[in-house]
């Protein structure tokens, strides 16, 4: 999971794919399952890539991307509030 600046979001999902596809391949022969990466990139303005919802429904418990966008904002407007002054 990462939560990059809004322009970045679709570098960051494929950057994501290649970063962890050997990790992939060598869990999926050790424990021999059938293993696949899923890219969870939202921006920090809640910004999220096309697709990503595709990638979401892959996810037991299937997630909704109303309630992830949720947490990346209050994680930014904490991040905030403890930077800027009141």
């Amino acid at each position: 999971m990462t939560v990059p600046i809004n322009i970045n979001v679709s570098i960051k999902t494929y950057q994501k794919l290649g970063k962890y596809k050997d990790l992939e391949i060598e869990i999926g022969k050790m424990w021999n399952f059938k293993t696949k990466t899923i890219p969870v990139v939202i921006g920090s303005l809640g910004m999220i890539a096309k697709g990503a919802d595709c990638y979401l429904a892959q996810i037991l418990g299937n997630p909704k991307i109303e309630e992830i966008q949720k947490i990346v904002l209050m994680g930014t407007a904490h991040i905030l509030h403890k930077i800027l002054p009141m």
